[in-house]
């Protein structure tokens, strides 16, 4: 997704993960289409009529317009008749939209983030160009090849728009850097850089394995797969997978990614399209790496399309237990379909159902904007607190392979609920986070403790190292500068998470994301329930087994 871009773990996301939702959950690969024998005549009077509006509209209209903003617009509205999820991408806008699911791009591989409008480096990538001739963890980038970027409110994306571009050609940065009393320069050749779709795979005891992924995009499957099996030789048993979060993608990536889990052949996945040209059924075929050990997988509302197919098949099939909230609901297939002018056309040509039968899209009949506000309305309704406040209908009530019942009708339930937690969520919390202070906080403590950072291995650092309160009030005459009110009642309800985070975020500079994880964990209530929960998971798995040798 171009250069990386670090935000807050605090910020909140739903627009996010619906805005990813949207675009997510498509298949491989495009085809010719051809008008339906059926509809021939209407479609054909359908284009000669759009065909003569535009026309006239662009000789005979009063003022000058820009035909083919007009018709992309006129595009995509008349798309939003048809689902929430059939889209149409601008040219323009392809590049970016490409990018969410290829496996890589061409830049000069930096994590970056915004603080005070300034470009922060959070860490050059290992291995790519930009570490290679030297750039560090915290510069701040205020010139590319020149032109001013600091102070200029510039964005994420006018910043991906800078740094990528073909490989081979140069960049040229300036940059500050601590304790330096003037600029530095480098020029930097942009190269290949792979992105990463599993955020991190970690041991989390003796037995117990953890991976993130936070979406499927082309190099998923494989980066999953090779973290499965490092895991496995570092003695691993036990799995938690989280899926929070992540919008989906392809969907032959969460297919391949259940079959690792899910042995004989069961089936994964099924999809139901006109007639029968889009119609599949996937089974599990291979031997998988995991077919025997124990496994939660954890969900959200952030999960979406290819997470549900993933999370859907390990539940029907009694594979894992699932924990967590209602996953968002989304179950329309799109295939991509370029066109002439490098547009592209992503329409929706079937639904998925789970083994049992279960379509897991919710309903969106009530048009885009009811759709858009689901999110927002299980949060009014209680959802995230009190899984009674969730609706289910008797008629879509289905079966696992072991007789646990299950319901469609949007996004998969979770096996064991775990409410949002907000007890250490304040107003003043959020504050901080929106102005990216905590993490700024982080990596200047980092630039300023570096060396001694770097002579603790994680197990020393994780054991002795505390956030004290002396660092605190630094963050909070930070923040007061800023005019950031100190409150010292919210101050005090989220001081805990607070450290943890700091703790965390100067953990991820000086190891990375394995340092990170672990620690962000030891305040993650939906983690620490999934670890509780791997008995219960023993329990399922062993019934499971005993069906299995009965058949």
């Amino acid at each position: 997704m171009g250069e990386t871009s670090t935000n807050s773990t605090f910020q909140i996301r739903l627009p996010f993960f619906l805005a990813l939702a949207l675009a997510a959950g498509i298949l491989i690969g495009s085809s010719s289409f051809r008008g339906s024998t059926q509809g021939a005549q209407a479609t054909a009077k359908g284009y000669l009529k759009f065909r003569d509006i535009l026309s006239y509209v662009d000789r005979d209209y009063v003022d000058s317009v820009n035909i083919e903003t007009l018709s992309d617009f006129a595009i995509s509205s008349m798309l939003e008749k048809l689902d929430p999820h059939t889209t149409y991408i601008p040219a323009a806008e392809m590049d970016m939209a490409r990018s969410y699911l290829e496996g890589d791009y061409e830049g000069i591989g930096v994590e970056f983030n915004i603080f005070r409008d300034t470009i922060h480096v959070i860490a050059p990538l290992s291995g790519g160009p930009a570490a290679a001739v030297g750039l560090q963890a915290g510069d701040k980038i205020i010139k590319v090849d020149g032109q001013n970027i600091a102070g200029v409110g510039i964005t994420t994306q006018d910043i991906f728009e800078k740094l990528r571009g073909p490989k081979g050609t140069k960049v040229n940065l300036t940059v500050l850097r601590k304790h330096k009393k003037s600029p530095i320069n480098f020029v930097i050749a942009r190269h290949r850089i792979p992105t990463v779709s599993v955020d991190v795979s970690y041991m989390v005891d003796d037995l117990t394995g953890y991976i993130k992924v936070n979406r499927f995009a082309a190099n998923t499957y494989d980066e999953f797969k090779a973290a499965l099996v490092k895991l496995k030789k570092e003695g691993m048993q036990r799995l938690v997978l989280d899926l929070r979060g992540n919008p989906g993608g392809y969907m032959d990536k969460a297919t391949k990614m259940a079959d690792e889990f899910i042995s004989g052949n069961q089936k994964i996945v099924y999809t139901n399209g006109k007639g029968t040209k889009y119609d599949s059924e996937t089974y599990a075929r291979v031997k998988g790496e995991f077919e025997e050990g124990l496994l939660v997988v954890l969900i959200d509302e952030g999960s979406a399309s290819a997470s549900e197919i993933l999370a859907g098949a390990l539940q029907d099939n009694d594979r894992a237990l699932i924990v967590g909230r209602r996953s968002f609901g989304k179950g329309l297939v799109q295939m991509p379909i370029s066109l002439n002018d490098g547009s592209e056309l992503r329409l929706t040509i079937s639904r998925y159902y789970t083994p049992s039968g279960r379509s897991i899209q919710k309903p969106y009949a009530a048009g885009a904007e009811d759709y858009e506000l689901d999110i927002s309305k299980r949060y009014e309704r209680g959802e995230y607190f009190h899984p009674d406040s969730i609706r289910f209908v008797d008629s879509l009530k289905y079966k696992t392979a072991n007789g646990r019942v299950v319901y469609g009708g949007g996004g998969i339930m979770p096996d064991v609920f775990v409410a949002r937690d907000t007890a250490q969520l304040t107003n003043y919390l959020n504050q901080l986070n929106a102005k990216n202070l905590v993490r700024e906080f982080a990596l200047n403590y980092y630039r300023d403790h570096e060396k001694e950072l770097k002579q603790m291995n994680f197990q020393q650092f994780r054991a002795s190292f505390a956030v004290t309160d002396n660092m605190l009030q630094q963050l909070i005459q930070e923040a007061t500068a800023l005019k950031i009110t100190y409150k010292s009642q919210e101050f005090n309800r989220s001081k805990n998470l607070l450290k943890n985070n700091i703790k965390a975020f100067i953990a991820r500079n000086t190891f990375g994301p394995e340092g990170s994880f672990p620690i962000m964990h030891d305040q993650d209530e939906e983690f620490q329930q999934a670890l509780k929960q791997l008995k219960q998971a023993e329990m399922q798995h062993r019934q499971f087994a005993l069906l299995q040798q009965k058949k």
